[in-house]
């Protein structure tokens, strides 16, 4: 069975958002791997960069196959699956966050 049209473009919609999650992360990690030195100690500089890549390739790689099963569960009318990687960009992003704002605290 077809599942309603505004079903599957809300989920068509949450697919691109999470690919625009991903390239926004992407710049953050790109940008502060290219900070000036003064700026960062450059190993934590490194390490917020390595995080918020890493956590871009995460949000990428499983934006199609999230997207892929809500739609089965959609066409099945079964229950949408959990949110399996939220708390981790929550939380990711909430840490990357803590330590800059530390880290700029404590530079000034």
């Amino acid at each position: 069975m077809e599942p309603d049209p505004r079903f599957t473009l809300a989920n068509e919609r949450t697919f691109l958002t999470w690919l625009s999650t991903a390239l926004a992360l992407s710049a953050g990690g790109v940008a502060m791997a290219a900070l000036p030195d003064g700026l960062f100690i450059p190993w934590v500089r490194t390490a917020l960069a390595v995080v918020l890549v890493t956590l871009s390739a995460l949000a990428a790689g499983m934006a199609y196959p999230r997207w892929r099963n809500i739609q089965r569960a959609l066409r099945e009318q079964a229950p949408l699956p959990p949110p399996a990687l939220a708390a981790v960009f929550g939380y990711g992003v909430a840490a990357v966050a803590v330590i800059a704002l530390v880290v700029i605290v404590m530079g000034a």
